[in-house]
């Protein structure tokens, strides 16, 4: 596959998405249309759209490539997903009506509300360090396989490919924000489900198998196990585990995160923002079902041809260079171009829907966007400016960070601590919905959104010798949630008033 085949569709990906970014930011491109579109997006566009933003390109390579992984995941992330489904409906049903109610720009306008400012910092500074990480992270995995596959054929340095991806995003972004990013998304999430389904068909097609015989394939591969339900202690695979820790994985880093909600907050009205989301619900489960098919499809492929599971530097078996491998080397050029539209659709409506959370957090929760009489003055819009490119240089910098170390479990440590402080945001939102005759000592809700990410890391590391060799999973983000509340709890004193939620 000829790199200057992938690098002509990417400027021309690219071209389409800053024109879309022309049109949509034309008539208005002031801070309301940046932060919430105006409240006037179609909950059918947010719904579709919101599939690219929650993926993102490690999802697209890494979950297929999973499937076949010698630790025997098989399908087990599908347990994930149905208790991603889970958390979904309560964020609808929950979540969403006190967002409307309170009419928030910023989520975290109602820890402000219900426990004071410094709960309310504390909160919005976890989202910009777990989201800053979390993108850039996401950003670094792809943007290494871009580099593999595209840029090292013309010398272009490893910095320079960050560089240009994050310029490009910036360029569709910076005027229109999330009423651009509406639009785009669904440009994008649409390349991405054409990408899964025509990826299904060209490796089919290669294997000469029918839509029946496909699904044969798979069910028989080896690979297709999605429930597993031996060994609860030890298997953190098991059913129960991957629920309800997928249950609150999306609670906490979905309900409670700027970025997702941030587009169902443009919607007209509470209807047409859970309209969005259990739709948006509905082809999540199915999509992921479509690419743990892919992973199947790929490991049958790999083993009729003998091709290798590829490797990085240092020899270790990288499982997410799989899809890569086969749909840029052994496939036909259109399967090439299929799936570099859908690795990049993924990766760039993750991480432009990043900075504009990002933007929009920084710009309400710590200048106070909210509380000015103006907010789409001249002034307002050229600091917003300002704040974009600042977020945009820290994703660069953590990235470049990133690459430096060179060491995928290092990497992958930073980002599972960065993910442990979704935790807090959990326990804080659950005290001020739960408690309603307690006062804080703010003061000290820092340390305690602190300590618990330590405890838990720690538990992690050594729950095996600690609970008689008990294995957490996703599930440790409830654990975390629970112990910050307790830890508020503690510092909190009995009031006679009664927070009545208005």
């Amino acid at each position: 596959m000829a790199p200057s085949i992938l690098l002509a569709f990417i400027v021309g990906y690219f071209t389409l998405l800053i024109f879309v970014a022309f049109l949509t930011s034309k008539k208005s491109s002031d801070n309301s249309a940046f932060f919430i579109a105006n409240r006037n997006s179609k909950w059918y566009l947010v719904a579709f759209g919101m599939i690219g933003t929650a993926l993102s390109g490690v999802t697209f390579i890494s979950v297929p490539g999973q499937v076949g992984s010698l630790a025997g995941h098989q399908f087990e992330y599908f347990q994930f997903v149905l208790g991603n489904a889970l958390g979904f409906i309560v964020v609808a049903l929950v979540l969403l009506p006190l967002y409307y109610r309170l009419n928030l720009t910023s989520i975290y306008g109602y820890i402000e509300q219900r426990l004071g400012k410094v709960s309310y910092k504390t909160a919005a500074g976890i989202f910009l360090m777990s989201r800053t990480i979390g993108s850039a992270f996401r950003l670094y995995l792809v943007v290494i396989v871009l580099q593999k596959f595209i840029f090292d054929s013309y010398g272009v340095p490893f910095f320079a490919t960050v560089l240009i991806s994050l310029t490009l995003i910036w360029l569709y972004t910076y005027r229109g924000g999330l009423k651009t990013i509406i639009i785009t998304d669904t440009l994008q999430t649409s390349f991405l489900v054409l990408s899964v389904l025509l990826t299904i068909y060209f490796i089919c097609d290669s294997l000469d198998l029918g839509v029946v015989d496909a699904f044969e394939t798979i069910k028989n591969s080896g690979y297709s196990k999605i429930f597993f339900l031996d060994d609860f202690a030890h298997n953190r695979f098991h059913v129960s585990k991957q629920l309800i820790g997928g249950m609150f994985v999306t609670i906490a880093m979905i309900g409670l995160d700027q970025d997702l909600m941030q587009k169902n907050l443009s919607c007209k009205n509470i209807g047409e923002a859970q309209k969005n989301m259990f739709t948006f619900t509905g082809i999540f489960v199915l999509i992921n079902l479509f690419f743990l098919s892919v992973g199947a499809l790929l490991y049958v492929y790999a083993q009729k041809n003998g091709i290798a599971i590829p490797t990085d530097a240092h020899g270790a078996v990288r499982t997410d260079f799989l899809f890569p491998e086969i749909a840029l080397n052994h496939l036909s050029l259109i399967p090439a171009v299929v799936f570099m539209l859908g690795l990049t659709a993924a990766t760039f409506a993750t991480t432009d829907s990043a900075l504009t959370a990002l933007t929009t957090s920084f710009c309400v929760d710590f200048l106070g966007f909210d509380k000015k009489e103006d907010v789409n003055s001249a002034k307002s819009i050229r600091t917003r400016h300002y704040v974009h490119i600042a977020f945009s240089v820290l994703m660069f910098l953590t990235v470049i960070l990133f690459n430096e170390v060179n060491n995928k479990a290092v990497v992958g440590a930073i980002f599972t601590v960065a993910s442990y402080t979704y935790g807090p945001l959990l326990g804080l939102y659950a005290f001020g919905l739960l408690v309603k005759s307690r006062k804080l000592h703010e003061n000290l809700v820092p340390v305690i959104c602190l300590l618990s990410p330590a405890i838990c890391y720690l538990l992690n590391l050594y729950s095996p010798s600690l609970l008689a060799g008990y294995v957490f999973d996703n599930e440790l983000i409830l654990v975390n949630g629970i112990i910050t509340f307790l830890g508020l709890l503690c510092i909190s004193k009995k009031i006679n008033t009664v927070y009545d939620g208005k």
